[in-house]
Parts: C-alpha cells; sequence; structure tokens
C-alpha cells in the first residue's frame, strides 16, 4: 500500500502504550480470555505489528500446491525490446530494492531477473497482490455459477447479516472498496476493531460482527484490506470450499502456476484473501497475463466474458480504482491508495503511461504488475521497500518508470 514509511514515526510514538496495555496478568493454563482483544496469540501479533512491522511474520500457512506439471513460461532470446531498455529497467529494479522483475512480451518472457538469495520458485510476500488475485477468484466463482452476478448482496453467502448495513454490501463492493467499511488506518489499540480484523486469530468474525460501517454500501471509496478479507469468507460459503483451495484448483492451476501458502488466521482457520499470500513471482505475472488475454488461458476461457472489462472499470468514487486493480488513466502526478480527496503518502507517476489502456496490479513496497494491452506486455516488479528520497539522493520511486522505459526500447511501432 506504499503508507508504511509515513506511520513509523506514529508508531514509535505508540509503542510506549501499547506495552503498557500488554502488560496484563498472564493466563493460567485452564484460563480462557475474557474478551477478544485478551487472546494470547492476537496480542503478540499486535505487539509487532504496531512496534516494527518488518518482523511480522505470517503464520500459520497453508500450502497450496500449484499446477502439478508446471513448467517456466517460454523465453525469447531475441526480444523486440531492446537490451539497452531491459538493462535500464533491470539497473532501476536493482537500485530500487526489488527482489524480482519479469517482462512478459508477446507471449514469451523478455526479462527476468532476480535479487540475492531469491529464484524462480521462491514465495514472495504478496502483501496487497492478494487483492486482484481475489477479485479473479469471484470472476471464476461467477463462471462456475457459485456467485449471480457482482451485484449480489453478500448477505445471501452470509445470512446472519440479512437486514444490515452491512448486508447490503454487494460482491462487487468488497471488489472496488465502495463497501462503506471504514478505511484502513493505525491504532495501537488492542480493543480497535480494525485491529481484530487483520491479526485476530478470529478475524473473519470481527470483520462480519464489528469492523465498521462508515456509509451506505456504494457510496464511498475507501480502501482498507477488511472488504478484500470478506471476499475469502464469500467464495468459501458460495462453493463449500477453502477459499486457499479454490483459488489453488480453479485459478492457479488451470494457469499452470506454481503454487505457495496461504495466511490463516489459526491453524484450521480462514485464509487471509486480502493480504500477505506466499507466491513466486512467476505465478503473479502469469495472473497478468491471464488478464491480458481477457480471463482465458490455453483457449480456455476461466473468467465470464466481460469480467475483465468490469475490472478495469474505475467508480464515480475513484476512477484510478476498479475491482481489485488500478487504471493508468487520466494520468495523475501523485495518486493515493485512499480516497482522491483523502490526505496521505501517494504513489508518483512522473509522466503518463505510454500505453492509455493500462491498468495494474499495486501493492505495499510498490509492488506491481503492470498490464499493457496495447502493447501485449506484463511487467512484475517485487521486491522490498524501495529506498527513500534523502536530500543527497532525492529519486523516488516511479511507477510510470519501468513500463514506459520498455515501451520506448521497442523496436517497432506496438
Amino acid at each position: 500500500m506504499g503508507s508504511r514509511h509515513k506511520r513509523r514515526h506514529a508508531r514509535t510514538i505508540a509503542t510506549a502504550l501499547l506495552c503498557a496495555s500488554l502488560a496484563a496478568p498472564t493466563l493460567g493454563a485452564d484460563a480462557a480470555p475474557t474478551k477478544p482483544s485478551e487472546d494470547p496469540v492476537y496480542r503478540e501479533r499486535l505487539e509487532v505489528y504496531v512496534t516494527d512491522y518488518s518482523k511480522f511474520v505470517y503464520t500459520p500457512m497453508a500450502a497450496v500446491s500449484g499446477a502439478p506439471d508446471w513448467a517456466p513460461l517460454p523465453s525469447a532470446p531475441d526480444s523486440a525490446i531492446s537490451q539497452a531498455a531491459l538493462e535500464k529497467a533491470t539497473t532501476y529494479a536493482r537500485r530500487m530494492n526489488s527482489t524480482a522483475l519479469i517482462v512478459w512480451h508477446k507471449g514469451k518472457i523478455a526479462l527476468e531477473w532476480y535479487g540475492e538469495d531469491v529464484t524462480r520458485t521462491t514465495p514472495l510476500v504478496s502483501k496487497s497482490l492478494s487483492k486482484p488475485l481475489a477479485a479473479i477468484a469471484v470472476g471464476r466463482a461467477i463462471a462456475l455459477g457459485k456467485i449471480t452476478s457482482l451485484d449480489q448482496p453478500i448477505a445471501d453467502f452470509i445470512p446472519e447479516l440479512a437486514g444490515t448495513q452491512k448486508g447490503r454490501i454487494k460482491v462487487r463492493h468488497l471488489l472496488d472498496m465502495r463497501s462503506g467499511m471504514q478505511h484502513q488506518s493505525f491504532s495501537p489499540d488492542p480493543e480497535s476493531p480494525l485491529n481484530l480484523g487483520f491479526l485476530s486469530p478470529e478475524h473473519t468474525r470481527h470483520i462480519i460482527e464489528s469492523y465498521p460501517m462508515i456509509a451506505e454500501p456504494g457510496t464511498l471509496y475507501s480502501y482498507a484490506n477488511a472488504p478484500t478479507d470478506l471476499v475469502g469468507e464469500v467464495i468459501t460459503r458460495a462453493t463449500g470450499r477453502d477459499y486457499a483451495e479454490f483459488v489453488d484448483t480453479e485459478v492457479l492451476r488451470p494457469i499452470g502456476a506454481m503454487g505457495g501458502t496461504f495466511w490463516l488466521n489459526r491453524p484450521g482457520g480462514e485464509a487471509h484473501s486480502g493480504c500477505c499470500m506466499m507466491l513466486p513471482a512467476e505465478t503473479f505475472a502469469r495472473l497478468g497475463v491471464l488478464l491480458l488475454h481477457d480471463g482465458a488461458w490455453g483457449g480456455r476461457k476461466l473468467l465470464p466474458e466481460g469480467y475483465v472489462a468490469q475490472m478495469r472499470t474505475g467508480t464515480a468514487q475513484n476512477p484510478h480504482f476498479g475491482l481489485g486493480v488500478w487504471i493508468g488513466a487520466p494520468h495523475v502526478e501523485r495518486r493515493s491508495f485512499g480516497a482522491p480527496d483523502q490526505p496521505g503518502p501517494t504513489v508518483l507517476h512522473s509522466e503518463p503511461y505510454l500505453d492509455p489502456d493500462l491498468f495494474l496490479f499495486d501493492g505495499n513496497a510498490d509492488q506491481i504488475v503492470d498490464i499493457a494491452p496495447g502493447h501485449d506486455l506484463v511487467v512484475l516488479r517485487m521486491g522490498g521497500n524501495p529506498p527513500r528520497p534523502t536530500e543527497e539522493n532525492p529519486e523516488e520511486w516511479d511507477n510510470s518508470y519501468l513500463v514506459n522505459t520498455l515501451i520506448r526500447g521497442m523496436s517497432s511501432p506496438e
């Protein structure tokens, strides 16, 4: 989400408050927590989360196998993208603390580069790259007839929400961040429903029961993990299948992708669908190719007709965000993850995208999958936070740099 830098100072200040609140008596072996915030697993997670998120460990994890006959995507020995452009892109990726850079062009890999201790098969933490995958999973469930449409209310799947404002949320609202649920923010308070809805061993129940609504569904753009985490519950109830298993069987295996692990709220519990699964970079590149090909892979249509078009269509509340993906045009030099009128950290786009139809995955630490339909191009960058600008080195991450550099390096007009 690109906002961690600006929150670090606030978390440092909050540490003393949190530590005091965590100094509760140790529960006896036979004692049960009297309220959710006293769960020792939750409190341990929260302490790390608010003091040094870089040390946060996503555990437990559930393995997903991926395609049993996985083979690397074909590569092009002589790409139509110039070697100079590929080298410029690689240099930029190195400079920006990247661990993976993949360039797919016209059916083949033109460039595949990995940082130290990372290979083609190394699982990498997805952060919010999980959100477009959740949108793909919904499309697959619609194609299978398990969800009627994007406009089906979630109370149809979560009947305990019937008759409530939250129950009026449509499936599309979970994906386009217009659920009406409270936006993502930071709090050191163990009682905060935002923390319980992300870190609790029963995070799904807390999202359903107590995560705050701040607007009528469909009327406000409000970026958060909680709406996309509800996607996993909707998929599970709609299909009768665990979310991680559904994604593995219905998305990853059909596109020949490697598997990895999904973060569970507790052993044997629910998978987080809005954040933090571990999959190899090449798997995310394949997801980009799937959307570039309008939801088809190898001649097999996995997503409903017109679904990808809906994914890449913005809303009146935020024209730059569709269903789990960001939309490149119209150009804005700086774009936030929050609503267009909300303050907060922004992502630089130093120039318009050279492909006006470009859309992209965009997650925390500036992890991106650019999809440029007009140039038959997918560009992936994964890694840690890019270096922060300083007086000595004012350069900052630029979302438009990699893909525009590669488009300019193409040997002939596309």
